[in-house]
């Protein structure tokens, strides 16, 4: 692991990194986030009873193609040829925690498009759950682990 920043130029100007003499290899990151919120709506999330209806599927879809999406929405980003998105909905006592696995086989990795995913995925939430909590709060988006690469496999500790 190296301490440069490698979307920056020597003079300091912004670049989309040359990926062109790195191998292909597989890859995945999966990365989650959690949408806090009062045990009720939770429960009403899970059982469907919202006013905008149903949260956990619109959820996932939204993910989805948020992940498809991600080289438009992140600049200097290369677009990739995603192979397999997974986006797990679970229950905790007062959140919504979303899970987002990319898998691809490419010249570099998937990290950005798992947040991007989670991200998206927890604002689907909050909108559909701010009639009823407007408290509601999205925490801790992160990057739980990689595979492939050559910075080989990391997970969070």
């Amino acid at each position: 692991m190296t301490d440069e920043l490698t979307h920056m130029r020597p003079d300091g100007a912004a670049h989309m990194v040359d990926v062109s003499g790195k191998d292909i290899t597989a890859r995945s990151a999966t990365a989650s986030g959690s949408v806090i919120t009062r045990p009720d709506v939770v429960a009403r999330v899970f059982d469907g009873t919202l006013p905008k209806g149903e949260v956990i599927a619109t959820a996932r879809i939204a993910a989805i193609m948020a992940v498809k999406r991600t080289a438009d929405l992140i600049p200097l980003c290369h677009p990739l040829p995603l192979t397999g998105i997974e986006v797990d909905i679970d229950r905790g006592d007062d959140r919504v925690t979303i899970a987002v696995t990319v898998r691809t086989t490419a010249k570099t990795g998937v990290e950005m498009e798992a947040l991007t995913g989670v991200s998206v995925g927890a604002l689907t939430v909050y909108d559909m759950i701010k009639a009823v909590d407007r408290e509601a709060v999205i925490t801790d988006i992160r990057v739980v682990e990689k595979h492939g690469g050559r910075s080989g496999d990391w997970h969070r500790e």
